[in-house]
């Protein structure tokens, strides 16, 4: 099937002195995007990619027909206005020949100018609208969001790159397996969409931990509306400054001594990858709290050691990770529960 493609012809009829819409492009094949900025506008389609095709039909394609969502419109022949008005006029526009049998489609989105934009996405806790995190250094990263409670979409299109590359890099979909793909001389990516529609993951499939990053990475994630809006959000980083380890798991080694282990997820070597870790303690447990080191007071930082003595009138220890070669998140804290009492009851850990 032809792609649906967009007139080049300027004509007094099409030209509007707002100038809306603003811009156009292709975000995928048969999916344009249409910026636009509140005024009164219109936007020409064509059903037949070439004059020769026209030529070639009966009646030069007047006898086209075209549908919006379904819903037969009045407009006939190969061209065709979307009226803008607002942030309306998106939509999926077909056309079909006088038996019904559909000869070419096109999915309109709006994206709204600066001035009128209305957030798909809501900022979170650090100002963003993306959050992005790394359990280690091996190339893989995970972005999420949160989605306004009255406009819930989906992703239409997805960009991840290395900034120096922007101008080169080509970024497909792999409907087979719901996996983007973003290619240039330098970098591969690959990106797939949560289950849940809040995040994606993806894989920098050229990155070397043990080499120093000289560039940062580029992801932009263009959600849509059932109503046809759509917007980009962005966001750029080195791993160094995502990567967060997962929790570290503790154990007791006798009455007074705890020792932990790296998380199974962080990069190796250890001795290339170190960590730094805070411990800790708390007179007092609460037994009722899902994690009672929250807000906790640091007693310790240690680098080198995975043990610790542990205070004779401590009920709770907590530990957490964090790279200990840059300035990046710490893990989730980790916490013992210690018991002491006469029936040496079993330590129960979380």
């Amino acid at each position: 099937m032809n792609l649906l493609v967009f007139s080049i012809i300027v004509s007094a009829v099409l030209q509007v002195g707002c100038q809306n819409p603003r811009s156009y492009w292709t975000l995928l094949p048969n999916i344009l995007v249409v910026e636009v900025n509140g005024s009164l506008g219109k936007q020409p389609l064509s059903c037949l990619e070439s004059p020769e095709e026209v030529m070639r039909r009966d009646n030069k394609g007047e006898d086209i027909v075209w549908k919006k969502n379904g819903v037969e419109e009045a407009q006939r022949g190969n061209s065709y206005l979307v009226q803008l008005e607002e942030s309306l006029g998106g939509g999926n526009y077909t056309c079909h020949n006088k038996d019904g049998s559909l000869i070419n489609h096109t999915v309109v989105l709006i994206q709204e100018d600066e001035t009128n934009r209305r957030k798909i996405l809501v900022k979170n806790d650090q100002e963003d609208y993306l959050k992005c995190s790394a359990q280690n250094y091996n190339g893989e990263f995970h972005c999420s969001w949160t989605w306004h409670r009255s406009r819930v979409g989906s992703v239409a299109f997805i960009k991840a790159w290395r900034v120096s590359d922007e101008n080169e890099t080509w970024c497909t979909l792999d409907t087979s397996v719901q996996r983007w793909r973003c290619s240039t001389g330098q970098s591969n990516f690959s990106c797939s969409v949560d289950k849940s529609g809040h995040g994606i993951s993806c894989l920098d499939e050229q990155h070397c931990p043990f080499a120093e990053e000289s560039q940062r990475i580029h992801v932009t994630v263009h959600v849509k509306t059932q109503h046809f809006l759509v917007e980009s959000y962005s966001k750029h980083f080195y791993l160094s400054e995502i990567v967060k380890p997962d929790k570290v798991r503790i154990s007791k080694l006798n009455r007074s001594m705890i020792e932990w282990s790296y998380p199974s997820s962080w990069s190796s070597p250890y001795s290339y990858f170190p960590l730094t870790f805070q411990i800790a303690q708390l007179k007092g447990g609460c037994k009722r709290c899902d994690n009672p080191c929250t807000d906790s007071k640091v007693t310790k930082n240690l680098t080198d050691n995975c043990q610790f003595e542990v205070k004779r009138k401590a009920k709770t220890v907590c530990v957490r990770a964090k790279d200990a070669l840059c300035n990046s998140q710490w893990s989730e804290w980790s916490h013992l529960r210690l018991r002491r009492d006469k029936k040496n009851k079993k330590n129960k850990h979380q």
